[in-house]
């Protein structure tokens, strides 16, 4: 497939997803902090962050955002959005997961993008992930379980709930739930998924 398909792929996916509401994690993980007092600064991460249904309710909450994707029209996507908020803290950065460097921060999130993290790149990004969060700083995103019918695809991640668990290891769980159903893809295509749902606090 020529990059000009792919980027044509990608744009019709913004576009299909452009409507849906943010994701149940992030919007778990935003609650937390509005709930509870802190004096974090409010900067968040958006690693995977596509169309920008996730960025544009964190900048509504008054976070700046730093949104990460390795597609060049997924920054424009996000900025060309009627949702945006007026003023809003955004800055962009296009780059794959492996390769991406960020500053510390309050928030990591990453809706969906980890598992299509290559294996050879995953325990790296996992752990710029951990180490970039300041001490009361939370992750929320999701991975794939070794149960979901794309398990084994080339340049994807996947783990058991044992691996998962030992991810998580001196983090703080607020969620994790595992989720095993039959649906659809965003593009309409039939999958098993398999998915581990997750907020953690760095202590």
């Amino acid at each position: 497939m020529s990059t000009h398909s792919k980027n044509r792929d990608w744009i019709a996916y913004y576009a299909k997803t452009a409507g849906r509401p943010p994701r149940q994690t992030l919007v778990f993980a935003l609650d937390l902090f509005d709930n509870l007092t802190t004096d974090l600064e409010r900067f968040a991460v958006d690693l995977g962050s596509g169309g920008g249904r996730d960025t544009v309710e964190i900048l509504r909450r008054g976070w700046r955002v730093l949104a990460i994707d390795a597609e060049p029209n997924a920054i424009a996507a996000i900025r060309s959005r009627t949702d945006l908020p007026v003023g809003a803290g955004l800055s962009g950065m296009v780059s794959r997961l492996g390769d991406a460097i960020w500053p510390e921060c309050a928030f990591v999130n990453s809706s969906f993008a980890l598992p299509l993290c290559v294996p050879s790149d995953f325990d790296s990004v996992w752990q710029r992930i951990r180490g970039s969060l300041v001490p009361g700083g939370r992750f929320a995103g999701q991975l794939y379980g070794d149960r979901d019918s794309w398990a084994g695809r080339d340049g994807m991640t996947f783990h058991t709930r044992t691996e998962v668990e030992e991810l998580l290891a001196g983090l703080k769980v607020e969620l994790l739930n595992e989720e095993e159903t039959d649906s659809v893809t965003p593009r309409g295509a039939a999958k098993h998924w398999h998915v581990f749902h997750i907020v953690a606090r760095k202590p």
